[in-house]
């Protein structure tokens, strides 16, 4: 199978253990989960059209998987990749504003009911019937080069800040290609061959938590589609198994019922029809981001060292960024 990526280029897919999981009923609905959230007037600074900029979850689980694959993590890892993101509600991260699982500081929702949601899939007898255990694959700390924690690099952070700086146009293919020329594995961690490349991704990182992941119009998007769809679950309108259909089934339904004036302006205000403000003094909405930031590891001199450890400044960056971002919004109405 040939996959084509909108960033990677072709992606050929071979392990049938792969195959099966990419047509499997998790994955596919994948399809229908917005990466950004809601990314329709607020995660798009640029105003670029909504056609180029909307990407999903499949394809950034695609995207994981492939980096494990180039980089030679082993076959149970790069499974680990491929469904790492299945469990992910409809319209993303914001559902760490809708239900009392998740947090706004962490975004941890998805997390929280990963090991769940896998064994009520078909998961589970998929990875049997090719003879992977699926304890050994729940178990994250098996796979160092698909997840670690925040400062470090991991398959997951460099695909989604690729990924949306490419698509964004924060970046270029050939910045791209650099970036992933300049990567390599090296003990389980990922490392860059030198200060300069390791520098440049840094930067490109802070830009796009800056301004995408915990920029103001990502926290008024958390906040309005999270004050839509728990008024929709108050109401009745949609029930907490349609989280876990898809984003076009659960705006069908608010759609549906937006004769309730108040449900109408929560839309209005999660479509951006309604303006908003930064007031601190006066707001309707006290809304955190969790905010990211990476030290990049990159070889120096037959040993490696961090970012930080070379740029002094960097370290106040990392202490700044680590700390959720925190907004307060105020609505015209």
């Amino acid at each position: 199978m040939i996959y084509q990526d909108r960033i990677y280029g072709e992606i050929e897919i071979e392990a049938p253990v792969i195959l099966e999981l990419v047509n499997s009923k998790p994955l596919q609905r994948l399809k229908h989960i917005d990466q950004g959230g809601y990314p329709l007037t607020y995660y798009n600074p640029l105003g670029l059209p909504i056609s180029e900029v909307k990407h999903t979850r499949f394809e950034h689980s695609l995207g994981v998987y492939y980096l494990l694959k180039r980089f030679g993590a082993s076959l149970n890892e790069q499974v680990a990749g491929l469904i790492h993101d299945v469990s992910h509600a409809t319209f993303s991260h914001c559902i760490d504003y809708v239900l009392d699982a998740g947090s706004e500081k962490e975004q941890n929702h998805q997390d929280n009911v990963f090991t769940d949601f896998i064994k009520k899939s078909e998961i589970p007898e998929i990875l049997k019937k090719h003879g992977v255990g699926i304890n050994y694959i729940l178990e994250k700390e098996n796979f160092p080069l698909l997840e670690r924690l925040l400062p470090d690099l991991c398959a997951d952070r460099i695909d989604y800040s690729l990924r949306t700086a490419i698509i964004f146009q924060e970046a270029t293919k050939k910045e791209l290609d650099y970036f992933l020329e300049n990567l390599t594995a090296v003990n389980n961690n990922w490392v860059f061959q030198n200060f300069e490349s390791a520098r440049k991704y840094a930067e490109l990182f802070l830009k796009m938590n800056t301004f995408y992941f915990a920029g103001i119009h990502s926290a008024v998007m958390f906040r309005t589609v999270g004050d839509t769809l728990r008024y929709a679950l108050d109401k009745g309108y949609i029930s907490e198994a349609d989280l876990y259909t898809t984003d076009e089934e659960v705006l069908g339904k608010i759609k549906q019922n937006l004769g309730d004036e108040r449900l109408k302006l929560l839309f209005e205000r999660m479509e951006n029809k309604v303006k908003f403000e930064n007031n601190p003094q006066n707001y309707d909405a006290h809304v955190f981001c969790k905010s990211r930031i990476v030290d990049p590891l990159f070889k120096d001199k037959g040993g490696i060292k961090r970012v930080s450890e070379v740029d002094t400044g960097w370290k106040e960056v990392l202490e700044r960024e680590m700390r959720p971002k925190e907004y307060f919004i105020k609505f015209e109405r």
